[in-house]
């Protein structure tokens, strides 16, 4: 299987070229961010400060998918998107905004957008989110990837994003999805906590070990509660996945 530098199965357009994102935001600091999180996908990712560059990006561009800021110095992205799918109807739209009420929500999703990050927000669910909407619109695959992952009685459906145990089904959020897919991919394999952070969080998280405990802890309630752990801590060292004997 295919993989990106963060671990994660390659996400390209059906044709096997990379995925084309067009990053819209008057920070151009954020901007920069987002994009070098994005090419660190493996994606070809174009930057604009405004809805006027956005416009002629996105002709030039033709992008499967467009990260828009709700306010923009020239104009606001409800408008930006309008325009935009007369450049290309089928465009996925990630909306980044300050504000969280069910107003804006709404007037997202009414305007066409098909999701809505709010600021602050950390790269790896913007990733995630993009990921997902891409598959969901038929816009890009994962390259030479299996359908389910088993380790013992643990399996994980990577296209349904649906994990059960012994049958049981286990609700995951996008961060503990990455995790047990990290931990599933190497069974029986010490992974120390400088490992785990490099392929789910990449840099994001600057070295914050504890960020890493947190999440196998919360893994844990979820996966190991009310039966034989799989899960487990070797001290000094990092984190193993074993099957159940």
């Amino acid at each position: 299987m295919n993989t990106t530098r963060s671990g994660r199965p390659a996400l390209t357009r059906p044709d096997g070229t990379p995925v084309r994102v067009l990053v819209v935001d008057d920070d151009p600091d954020l901007a920069e961010v987002l994009s070098g999180a994005l090419r660190y996908e493996g994606w070809n990712v174009r930057t604009a400060g405004d809805g006027a560059s956005a416009l002629v990006g996105a002709r030039e561009l033709l992008p499967d998918a467009v990260v828009l800021d709700v306010m923009l110095p020239d104009t606001d992205g409800f408008a930006v998107l309008r325009s935009l799918h007369e450049v290309k109807p089928d465009v996925c739209v990630l909306f980044l905004t300050a504000r969280d009420t069910v107003e804006d929500r709404i007037a997202g999703i009414t305007a066409g957008g098909d999701d809505y990050v709010t600021k602050p927000f950390s790269l790896e669910e913007v990733v995630a989110r993009l990921r997902g909407l891409l598959r969901r619109a038929g816009m890009a695959r994962q390259q030479e990837e299996g359908p389910r992952m088993t380790v013992g009685d643990l399996v994980m459906d990577e296209e349904a994003r649906e994990v059960t145990r012994a049958g049981d089904l286990i609700e995951l959020s996008p961060t503990e999805f990455e995790l047990l897919r990290f931990l599933m991919r190497n069974p029986r394999r010490v992974l120390s906590k400088a490992q785990i952070l490099d392929r789910v969080w990449s840099y994001d998280f600057g070295g914050q070990a504890h960020v890493v405990e947190l999440y196998i802890s919360y893994l844990r309630k979820k996966v190991d509660v009310g039966r034989t752990p799989m899960i487990h801590t070797v001290r000094g060292a990092g984190y193993v996945l074993k099957p159940v004997a």
